[in-house]
């Protein structure tokens, strides 16, 4: 999977409108099954709710979409919370908005606005981050070559994650997969041709994003 955005974390957030409580809970999920389970969830835990809209989005090219309005009139609250997912260019995310019913009615218009405003401030208070996927790379040299290696990788943009300190001295970095080949040229010079690098795993970075 490429780069992509996601909640920081699961969490919930509650607004009222005209005496009905909007509860939006959100998580992470990676498949329909764990989308379908946390909804689920949601329903058992606020079964006394009038409604448990949901929605949800996840998939390589975002192609997994999902919409369900629970009794609320067609078109009026699990579409303007995917909608809202799409805007803010979400993936893996599942999205359960609780209504309470407070006695007064909204209209179509209305519930769009508070199905899709519930979603929007709950990602705003919980958080986005960019995932983007690093490689491991270990860069072994001799102690003399050490020194100036060591100074070349904390001045520049690379992220220097680990020292090791054997016969030889191991440096272990993290590196955006955009960045590898820059990385390989750098280190290179920087060793005049003498260091080892290793490729190792591969892991996801998250990084806030601002907005």
């Amino acid at each position: 999977m490429e780069n992509f955005r996601t909640i920081k974390e699961s969490g919930s957030y509650e607004i009222d409108i005209k005496k009905s409580r909007f509860i939006c809970h959100l998580k992470r999920t990676e498949t329909e099954e764990d989308a379908n389970a946390f909804i689920e969830a949601i329903k058992k835990e606020h079964w006394k709710a009038n409604h448990n809209c949901s929605a949800y989005i996840m998939g390589e090219r975002y192609d997994i979409q999902r919409a369900h309005d629970d009794g609320e009139p067609s078109g009026t609250a699990g579409v303007p919370m995917l909608e809202i997912l799409k805007k803010r260019h979400l993936n893996n995310v599942t999205a359960v908005v609780t209504r309470y019913f407070g006695g007064t009615k909204l209209g179509a218009g209305g519930l769009i606005r508070a199905y899709g405003g519930v979603v929007n401030e709950a990602l705003s208070s919980i958080g986005i981050v960019e995932r983007l996927l690093h490689q491991f790379m270990t860069v072994t040299v001799s102690y003399p070559q050490s020194g100036r290696l060591e100074n070349q990788l904390r001045q520049s943009d690379y992220r220097l994650q680990d020292i090791h300190y054997t016969d030889t001295v191991s440096f272990e970095c993290v590196i955006a997969l955009e960045k590898i080949d820059a990385f390989i040229l750098d280190i290179k010079e920087w060793t005049s041709d003498q260091g080892e690098t290793v490729y190792g795993k591969k892991a996801w970075i998250e990084i806030p994003v601002e907005e």
